[in-house]
């Protein structure tokens, strides 16, 4: 005999509000397990098809490691200097550009630049800021990866984790399905599966949209000459995981400072407008549809709202897990409302009549 609706509810209300309690107070802490928990997540599909290949689960794993760790030591030799460089170079930049900016503004409308008008003041305030704080904050963040310990042991303790996670990921959702309640196994498989196809379908499919449109806009804004095109490229990738964002912020910032860059040299400016639009695309018709899917049920509202709201309360711990978060949040009112629909309270006791 099953347990009350109300025990049910005050016990899994009790697991959740322990699993908030542990984001909140022991955030810092199993920051490194979360975040090698997401990255077994990620790989394991690769991991499954190297099974099929084949390969044993331990050997699939090394093999993925080994790849991944090359791919990351020749990230940190080649591109994270570049990338410092010319964020250092582009924020240093900045009060330069926002000064040819005013030059150019005072030349076409003079009446909006007078001395003192409050446009001309906050172009010289932005370029400052920038200057001020973006350099700052760079030193900052440098001097926390280099110095801080948990850093490094940010750095040790996620690949292990990924490791041991990945190598074990089929015995833990076993493990997992066998502790299910009974009475609501059934149930409880069918929203996991929805759940998992909604994170297979927008984590994997969307992050790597955004590896493949960050590493194309990147190599293509610096084959055009753009100065800062790695730096662009690279925020116009990440951002490409919120639908239209990226393109957006990408190409206003890119048009920009190519404007300044290749005043009167238009085949430029144009050769960069159209690095955009052939990104958007192969985002539009080939990789969403291909990688994402059109049945994934994230709405970009609702996962800037998780995003926001989790990472406002727990910080980075809460940005991990808003997605997943949300895609549960998701499953359960879509679940909720089929149910409803096939219930007397939405269908009533009277058939449906004729028109």
């Amino acid at each position: 005999m099953a347990l009350p609706i109300k025990q049910q509810a005050a016990i899994w209300g009790g697991i959740i509000a322990v699993f908030l309690a542990l984001l909140w107070f022991l955030g810092d802490v199993i920051l490194p397990f979360l975040t090698g928990g997401a990255i077994a997540y990620f790989l394991d599909p690769l991991a499954d098809r190297l099974e099929k290949w084949g390969l044993g689960r331990a050997a699939a794993t090394t093999v993925i490691s080994l790849v991944a760790l090359l791919v990351v030591v020749a990230g940190i030799f080649v591109i994270v200097p570049l990338l410092v460089a010319q964020a250092t170079a582009l924020i240093q930049s900045a009060p330069q550009i926002f000064s040819e900016l005013q030059a150019f503004l005072t030349q076409q409308f003079p009446s909006l630049m007078d001395d003192g008008s409050p446009l001309r003041q906050s172009l010289v305030s932005v370029g400052q800021t920038i200057q001020a704080r973006g350099g700052e904050l760079l030193n900052t963040a440098l001097s926390s990866a280099i110095n801080v310990v948990n850093a490094i042991v940010f750095m040790v303790v996620v690949p292990v984790v990924a490791f041991y996670m990945l190598l074990d990921w089929d015995h833990m959702v076993a493990r997992i399905d066998e502790l299910l309640p009974r009475d609501h196994r059934p149930v409880i498989r069918q929203i996991a599966a929805d759940v998992d196809r909604t994170l297979a379908g927008f984590v994997r499919g969307q992050g790597t949209v955004c590896l493949i449109l960050g590493t194309f806009y990147a190599i293509a804004l610096m084959v055009v000459g753009l100065q800062f095109g790695l730096v662009v490229g690279l925020i116009a990738g990440l951002l490409t995981f919120i639908p239209y964002v990226g393109a957006l912020v990408g190409g206003l910032l890119s048009i920009g400072l190519a404007l300044f860059q290749f005043w009167g040299d238009w085949w430029s400016i144009a050769a960069i407008a159209i690095i955009f639009q052939v990104g958007q695309m192969l985002e539009g018709n080939v990789l969403t549809p291909k990688l994402v899917g059109s049945s994934v049920g994230l709405h970009p509202v609702w996962l800037i709202f998780a995003l926001s709201a989790f990472g406002a309360v727990f910080g980075f711990v809460g940005l991990l897990v808003a997605v997943p978060v949300a895609a549960v949040i998701g499953v359960l009112v879509r679940f909720a409302i089929t149910r409803y629909q096939a219930s007397l309270l939405y269908r009533g006791l009277e058939p449906p009549q004729d028109d």
